[in-house]
């Protein structure tokens, strides 16, 4: 019998649970497994967030996104970019986009 572990910050279908996004964000904990991060930081995104270097999807650990990729909702154009550091922004008012991102930096 095979026993899939929903990841810590996606809801059964799928979606992003944004309380959860932001304890990864303020606690500096893997979206995938909850564990605290080390580096290098993953993220995954389609090719519009990478373009942007901002992602919706919390930061992960190196080995989490493998599992996180093979998950059947997992979106097949996730690319993967790899930091030393991120920064969680909220969005203002006035912003289109009305979800929180993270902006790595120290791209590696």
């Amino acid at each position: 019998m095979s026993v899939t572990v929903l990841p810590f910050a996606w809801g059964a279908g799928g979606e992003l649970v944004k309380a959860r996004v932001t304890q990864c964000a303020l606690s500096r904990i893997c979206g995938m497994c909850s564990r605290p991060l080390g580096r290098p930081v993953a993220f995954v995104g389609t090719p519009l967030e990478v373009g942007r270097n901002a992602f919706h999807a919390p930061p992960l650990h190196a080995g989490c996104v493998t599992e996180l990729r093979a998950l059947p909702y997992a979106d097949p154009t996730w690319e993967v970019v790899t930091t030393s550091g991120f920064e969680f922004v909220r969005p203002n008012r006035e912003d289109a986009d009305q979800q929180p991102t993270f902006e790595p930096n120290s791209l590696l």
